[in-house]
């Protein structure tokens, strides 16, 4: 606690004294752009494939059941490959990790668009979810490299509402794309984009903000909050960050997010196409609806977290505050999306039920780097890893239960998990201790 108040002030003080060094720079919102535009592209290319999966199940003869699996290998492989992804991030750096996995994922991206039926679907997300899976460890270690304590949850809202917003925008766009060139060619497009942005990533960043010659010494200490530059770190120490239990409890409570999430990311078209029989042209504009909501989430959960510390100073209910208001909110409006007859009255809840789940990412992404003692990317690894294979698992779980005919019931379990998490943040949670603390 010592530790966090001493920050907090010398924070304070770099704010007031920037003046007297000078004009301070920004190229760190330059840097955001960049991250944004990862998160945008990591988005579009994992979901896109939930616009082509009606197509691809009646060509390749696929049952729900099966193109759950198929959803779900991308989870797999994502969720088993963030500790080691972590630990390459922590080792090498943000700039050459991102910018390698961004192009290979891309190509993967592209290569889905050669699958030739549900054997090669699988080994090809798969390896997908490989590619992207030190994606946010990356992302996040860059981002404690670049921001400020203050600015964290800005910053996470910022590039998670990009994710967000991917996904709303992929009915759109994935859509019109595949009425006018068929499914094809919504992957080789989204790929492309893809390794555009792993070149730019290149030239424009760098892993340390007083290593890149457009940022002045006035903005790089202000980034640090006021303390000089890092040493290079020591080798990670796994035993600390794997012996505490908020480590593992964070992976817990990120469940909550993926598991609803899995559901608006992957199977809220066939929702709304079979269950609520809304036309293919109403899907491309209705099932956008709640992505943005979750988009406009993630930008306010960030800034309210951020507003709430800076006001208080109080780390821990700034972080707390957000998640747990998010999670009892979710729970609360996905009930009668699962009741209400009419589709209308039905997006509105889902609307307000991805709204309030998004606004717990930011607050949980800061709280990594909060407890994370310098090693964002290990332990926003694991914190990652758990979630996304309780994701895979919703994936799953929902098209074994629509497949049967049960299209309410995993609404209720969504909404139980939420509870659960929501209780979690209220009395386990707290993000003012540091996984490298021993006692």
């Amino acid at each position: 606690m010592a530790d966090i108040n001493t920050s907090n002030a010398v924070s304070r003080a770099a704010l007031s004294t920037t003046a007297t060094e000078g004009k301070r720079t920004s190229y760190r919102w330059w840097v955001l752009t960049m991250l944004a535009l990862m998160a945008l592209i990591t988005f579009l290319d994992r979901t896109n494939i939930s616009i082509a999966a009606p197509s691809m199940m009646k060509e390749f003869g696929l049952t729900k059941a099966q193109m759950g699996f198929v959803f779900s290998a991308f989870a797999w492989a994502y969720a088993g490959f963030q500790l080691p992804s972590g630990w390459i991030s922590d080792k090498f750096g943000p700039r050459k990790i991102m910018t390698l996995v961004v192009l290979f994922w891309s190509m993967m991206t592209m290569a889905t668009a050669h699958a030739w039926g549900f054997a090669s679907l699988l080994v090809i997300r798969f390896i997908f979810g490989m590619g992207e899976a030190a994606s946010w460890p990356a992302g996040t270690q860059a981002m404690q490299f670049w921001y400020p304590r203050s600015e964290r949850g800005l910053a996470n809202g910022v590039t998670h509402s990009c994710g967000q917003f991917a996904t709303s925008a992929v009915p759109l766009v994935a859509v019109a794309l595949m009425t006018a060139y068929g499914w094809r060619s919504i992957f080789h497009i989204f790929g492309a984009i893809g390794i555009m942005w792993s070149i730019a990533f290149w030239f424009m960043y760098r892993d340390r903000p007083d290593d890149h010659p457009k940022v002045n010494a006035a903005e790089a200490a202000y980034i640090r909050d006021g303390l000089p530059p890092a040493k290079t770190k020591t080798a990670i120490p796994w035993k600390l960050i794997l012996g505490c239990p908020t480590t593992w409890i964070m992976g817990i409570a990120w469940s909550a997010y993926t598991y609803s999430l899995y559901f608006f990311w992957y199977w809220l078209p066939t929702y709304l196409l079979e269950f609520r029989h809304i036309s293919l042209k109403n899907m491309g504009y209705l099932a956008p609806l709640p992505l943005l909501g979750g988009s406009l989430g993630v930008v306010v959960g960030g800034i309210i977290t951020d507003y709430a510390l800076r006001k208080t100073g109080n780390l821990k209910w700034s972080r707390r505050g957000v998640a747990i208001t998010a999670m009892f909110g979710a729970a609360i409006a996905i009930v009668p999306a699962a009741l209400l007859a009419k589709p209308i009255p039905v997006i509105i809840c889902l609307i307000l039920c991805n709204f309030f789940v998004s606004l717990c990412s930011a607050p949980s992404w800061a709280t990594c780097m909060d407890i994370a003692g310098g090693y964002a990317g290990t332990v926003s690894a694991v914190m990652n890893m758990i979630g996304q294979f309780a994701g895979s698992l919703s994936a799953i779980i929902f098209g074994i239960l629509v497949q049967k005919g049960f299209w309410v019931a995993p609404f209720f379990v969504m909404s139980a998990i939420l509870i659960g998490v929501g209780l979690l943040w209220l009395f386990v949670i707290n993000p003012e201790r540091s996984v490298l603390q021993r006692s």
